[in-house]
């Protein structure tokens, strides 16, 4: 389980992933893209082009862990990006964990230049 604590970094791509990724390629994504170790133990949230999906993926200090959620009927909302960051509170996050953030139409905001955002208090 992946325990959200204050301490918890979450990084959130602001632009959609082709989701036949998996845990190798979505870890060089994050290699790639974020210049950041995956093997950290900050979380990395992906976005599909339908918005009805996530991966989220974590190393929880024993393996990589790799959480595929689909909403059915729905999409996911999120908070809006301000200043290149979205606000994303360890609660907000336990709830995209645990069943979404909100369901609803698809959001739309504008993505930061590198196409990532990190979640912050």
């Amino acid at each position: 389980m992946i325990a959200p604590g204050a301490d918890l970094k979450i990084y959130v791509a602001t632009r959609p992933i082709d989701f036949r990724y998996g845990h190798d390629g979505l870890a060089a994504k994050v290699q790639e893209m974020l210049r950041l170790a995956p093997f950290s133990g900050a979380v990395f949230v992906f976005r599909s082009k339908r918005a009805d999906r996530i991966k989220i993926l974590v190393w929880d200090r024993t393996c990589l862990v790799l959480v595929h959620k689909r909403l059915e009927g729905c999409n996911f909302v999120w908070p809006t990006i301000a200043d290149g960051v979205m606000r994303i509170s360890p609660a907000m996050f336990a709830d995209l964990f645990e069943g979404g953030l909100e369901v609803g139409p698809p959001a739309r905001s504008a993505a930061s230049p590198g196409g990532w955002i990190t979640a912050a208090e």
